[in-house]
């Protein structure tokens, strides 16, 4: 009998031993990593995500030991080549399956290591016929914790998009999705001379410029040296210098996976105008100003004493009001050459 009740107790202690040493085992840190490609990513509006479930953690509280219950321990995804389980293994929350998703473009594919943003809906429409948003990340290749069931996901950068449907059971899933998209870059010149930032900007359009459609623009007062992502295809650009005649339109062709440097030449010369009583002498404030073409097409209107106009290339007619009286004179634009116009006031 002695015998016997030693042998239980016994057990209990190795019992209790092997229950602390299951709570001692330390979990693995997760990391992040990624570089910067065309620049930083484009701003979007923020959607609420909705946070995965935590992970139930194994570690014993300071202080103590206790034994939970616990209906099963944490698994581990296994890390990408290269890399340690400590440098990359997240836990994995009980009845989830991890889901890794990449971005790539070009014909010689290369991955996109910014402005990537991904959003994961149920495959199931809810009763309105709209399909819930489940999470947002942008991250550049996030690994995400799900539960098991259907998902849509939709990658896009900047204007490009792709979309998959995609089933996780038990196993990790691994998308790749190829998005065929490029860069496009612009600037201004007059002759050999870069525009100023300040004094340019550029909307951007999809298509050619001689198709006889109505559009809107797809970008709008983009800045020197902006890049703007985009599909694939033909596009054209309204070149804004100033913001009185001098524009151009160019059609242009982005490719994917190339970065597509775009020029913009102005024809045009900034003119700053002065009513004066005297060849070179003061200008005359409060004047109301009008710049019209020979034919009489209103080009600019504004008051003050020394209106600054950017004018494309060609014939004008200066027309200044003061004082009840009105004083006109005729000036020409050459490209590149700025200077000043003075309308006598007599």
């Amino acid at each position: 009998m002695t015998r016997t009740g030693i042998s239980a107790g016994a057990c209990r202690i190795l019992q209790a031993a092997l229950c602390i040493c299951a709570l001692a085992i330390p979990q693995p840190a997760s990391a992040q990593w990624g570089n910067s490609i065309f620049g930083p990513p484009i701003p979007s509006a923020p959607i609420p995500s909705v946070p995965p479930p935590p992970a139930v953690s194994l570690a014993p509280p300071s202080g103590g030991v206790t034994s939970p219950a616990v209906s099963a321990p944490a698994a581990v995804l296994a890390p990408p080549p290269g890399m340690s389980p400590a440098q990359a293994a997240p836990v994995i929350p009980p009845g989830h399956v991890p889901l890794v998703l990449t971005a790539r473009f070009g014909p010689d594919p290369q991955a996109i290591t910014a402005g990537v943003i991904w959003r994961i809906y149920n495959d199931k429409p809810e009763q309105g016929g709209q399909f819930k948003l489940v999470k947002e990340e942008k991250s550049p290749s996030p690994t995400l914790m799900l539960p098991a069931g259907g998902y849509v996901v939709h990658a896009s950068f900047g204007l490009a998009t792709a979309v998959k449907t995609v089933q996780l059971r038990s196993e990790p899933v691994r998308e790749v999705f190829e998005i065929k998209a490029g860069g496009l870059r612009v600037e201004g010149k007059v002759g050999d001379t870069k525009i100023p930032p300040t004094q340019i900007s550029f909307d951007i359009y999809k298509g050619s410029q001689f198709e006889p459609t109505d559009r809107r623009p797809i970008a709008q007062n983009v800045q020197t040296g902006d890049v703007v992502p985009l599909p694939e295809g033909t596009y054209y650009i309204v070149s804004n210098y100033g913001d009185a005649n001098a524009t151009v339109r160019s059609d242009i062709r982005v490719q994917p996976g190339k970065l597509t440097d775009v020029s913009v030449n102005h024809r045009a010369a900034i003119v700053t105008l002065k009513l004066v009583s005297t060849e070179g002498g003061e200008a005359l404030a409060n004047t109301a100003w009008s710049v019209m073409t020979p034919s009489g097409d209103m080009i600019k209107e504004s008051i003050g004493a020394f209106p600054r106009y950017i004018l494309a290339e060609g014939d004008y007619r200066a027309i200044a009001r003061n004082e009840g009286k009105v004083y006109e004179r005729g000036f020409k634009v050459i490209t590149g050459v700025d200077g000043e116009v003075e309308v006598m006031a007599r």
